[in-house]
């Protein structure tokens, strides 16, 4: 078979996978015809298995008044009972978060940030966001950008193996692990607009008046042309505002009929003690800046005015657990990460932190329980750095290996020493899978084989194999090579000593650190 006919049956083939795996269905909310790819119960799994660590990853619950998530729930589910799709698990909690924001995951996970509700002025207006954030639920939204992922990915599949010319290399077709990157998505105007418009349905069909959605816009618009710096990174981020979304909102209001309900002294009185708490959050964020620019006494200097205004906030404590810890004053900060977590035991930076000071000061078992815990709230690179080092200390290879290879992608500094401390231990193991091969013809019709060096360390006494599959296998033998660095090697073969139907293949099979 000729090449060229092999990518078009390859083609056909794909299309003919992805015609046969999807569904043309109806979207539940607009009542259009659409592809379906993603069934609900794979919607409703997505949303349960991201919804916590999206809400770790935005500070945890804010859990010191348990009334106000409580009131944002019997909103929420007002809007839910009347939604499009009311047999979603819808869940709403409050995040313990500055910056104004909320989010919906597949399956009627949806979250409002601390940040958000102390800038709404009414109860319509709660409902407002909320059901804008029940609309990209219920309509698919996320789903959809799930589905289209898909497909991009299986297209940009095809489109390489079509395109590829080295006919002769080891070519791996894989579309595997379809990232949802279902926290913080950035829809697009159309689906914006989809969901004010729903969501002022749902509002009217709980007895909310929709005008608030018009309202709502209108100071976001305003905010947005104010460039605030704390709502630009947060819901304009995901949900940009406009005057196009302002004046759709108000002349489809205007068409709608009930709904008078808005609620201003409710929300006021429901949201009163949080109001009276703004200044030790404020607190809380400039001292948590502080910590992040390494100034420590500042850093604690806040978390202690933050506390003298709200003695019960968690984060308060595991702030000044962190400004301890950078100031060399280990018992403080542990203690401190017990006040932390007795006030809010399911929030992961609070093990994190604890966990590095008990490995400091010697107790590995207590920091090894520290880390798992945290883990298994929100998975991260310091996490699994620190449990690597334990059980590479402890002779545990195998394990230091796992450890270190999920904090190898982080993009921060932990993640580059946990890929330097992977690479020691793993490569002289398995040393293809950090020093790549490809074979490829030379402008003179020769073969080459390039190798490049993926790790973040230097190797040497590096050899190769190549395997003509009819005239057998050479072997060649590489100085060293640096991170990043290629080296090419010339092979007996050309072109025209590769027929249809044979092939040339290349691997690295040993390799060594390089001291």
């Amino acid at each position: 078979m000729s090449r060229h006919r092999f990518r078009f049956r390859l083609l056909a083939l794909l299309a003919a996978l992805i015609a046969l795996a999807a569904g043309c269905g109806v979207n539940p909310v607009t009542g259009r015809s659409e592809l379906q790819l993603v069934s609900e119960q794979e919607e409703i799994a997505m949303g349960r298995q991201n919804y916590i660590p999206g809400q770790q990853q935005s500070g945890g619950q804010y859990v010191v008044d348990p009334q106000l998530t409580a009131y944002v729930r019997e909103v929420g589910q007002k809007l839910a009972r009347v939604s499009d799709r009311n047999q979603l698990p819808y869940e709403f909690v409050v995040l313990n978060e500055s910056v104004p924001n909320a989010w919906a995951m597949p399956g009627g996970k949806i979250a409002v940030n601390r940040g958000l509700l102390t800038e709404l002025r009414s109860e319509a207006e709660l409902a407002a966001v909320i059901g804008h954030e029940i609309v990209h639920a219920a309509g698919r939204h996320a789903a959809r950008g799930v589905e289209n992922n898909m497909l991009l990915q299986t297209g940009a599949a095809v489109v390489s193996i079509a395109a590829a010319d080295r006919q002769y290399g080891s070519i791996v077709d894989a579309v595997a692990g379809i990232g949802a990157g279902l926290l913080g998505i950035k829809y697009g105007r159309d689906l914006e607009l989809e969901a004010d418009h729903y969501g002022m349905i749902y509002m009217q069909r709980a007895g909310y008046d929709p005008r608030a959605a018009v309202s709502l816009q209108e100071t976001f618009v305003r905010l947005a042309n104010g460039k605030e710096a704390n709502w630009l990174e947060g819901l304009f981020a995901s949900h940009p505002p406009s005057q196009e979304r302002v004046d759709a909102n108000r002349e489809f209001a205007a068409t709608l009929k009930g709904g008078v309900f808005t609620g201003e002294k409710e929300y006021q009185a429901r949201i009163a003690p949080l109001l009276k708490t703004r200044e030790a959050y404020k607190a809380y964020d400039e001292g948590d800046k502080a910590l992040k620019k390494k100034d420590a006494e500042k850093a604690l200097k806040l978390a202690n005015a933050a506390l003298k205004l709200e003695p019960r906030e968690a984060l308060f404590y595991g702030l000044r657990g962190d400004a301890a810890a950078m100031l060399g004053r280990p018992k403080e900060a542990e203690g401190d990460y017990d006040e932390a977590i007795k006030r809010n035991p399911d929030f992961y930076e609070f093990y994190l932190g604890r966990g590095l000071v008990r490995q400091k000061r010697g107790d590995t078992e207590a920091a090894v329980a520290d880390f798992n815990k945290a883990n298994s709230l929100l998975p991260t690179a310091g996490a699994h750095y620190a449990l690597g080092r334990i059980r590479q200390a402890r002779g545990e290879q195998n394990a230091a290996i796992e450890h270190f290879r999920a904090a190898a992608t982080a993009r921060d500094d932990t993640g580059k020493s946990a890929g330097v401390a992977l690479a020691r231990l793993d490569l002289p193991r398995n040393p293809s899978r950090y020093l790549a091969t490809a074979v490829e013809r030379s402008a003179s019709g020769q073969l080459v084989v390039t190798v490049r060096n993926k790790a973040p360390v230097r190797v040497a006494n590096v050899v190769v194999d190549a395997v003509h599959s009819h005239r057998g296998r050479e072997s060649f033998r590489l100085g060293s090579l640096q991170p990043g660095e290629a080296a090419r090697i010339p092979l007996p073969w050309t072109m025209a000593d590769v027929k249809e139907g044979m092939r040339v293949a290349s691997q690295v099979t040993a390799a060594q650190l390089a001291e």
